[in-house]
């Protein structure tokens, strides 16, 4: 049996969940309430810097997929017998 994606593949995604996770973490905080004001909403790290790691997680997952995984060298004659 064989996949439609790659040992490659399957690392490329991770390495990008991995971003987009951070990402939502780093966007992550406390949150101003009625009672107070946190100043911290408006941060750089809240609003510049952590949807640009997520964005670019999310290119590198569509990198993943669409990328074409190396594979190695295989006849036609070992692929077919491969496949029985």
């Amino acid at each position: 049996m064989r996949l439609c994606l790659g040992k490659w593949n399957f690392i490329i995604m991770g390495i990008a969940a991995l971003m987009i996770l951070v990402g939502f973490i780093l966007m992550g905080g406390e949150p101003s309430t009625p009672e107070h004001f946190n100043p911290d909403v408006f941060s750089d790290t809240r609003v510049v810097y952590a949807p640009n790691i997520c964005f670019f997680g999310y290119l590198l997952m569509i990198v993943g997929i669409c990328v074409k995984s190396p594979r190695k060298n295989v006849t036609p004659e070992a692929s077919a017998e491969a496949d029985h």
